[in-house]
């Protein structure tokens, strides 16, 4: 069963940022290093499931779309 809530409190620091870039991409960073870069339609997407969530939600979401970053991927 999927919850969709921070159950261990991580995301309350708000470590999670993103901007838009040119040429419709989207970066999403982690405690301001760069994680992940989202482009074309997924891009788009994503930044309108945005528009409709708080803060707690879009946090909620960019960790979601970033996966399991943090076992060796990060740059």
């Amino acid at each position: 069963m999927t919850t969709n809530k921070d159950s261990r409190g991580g995301l309350q620091d708000k470590p999670f940022s993103y901007r838009e870039g040119g040429s419709g991409k989207v970066f999403i960073s982690w405690r301001g290093s760069q994680v992940l870069i989202i482009k074309g339609r997924k891009a788009e997407s994503f930044l309108h499931r945005l528009k409709v969530l708080d803060d707690a939600g879009q946090q909620l979401a960019m960790a979601k779309i970033t996966g399991n970053f943090k076992r060796g991927n990060e740059r």
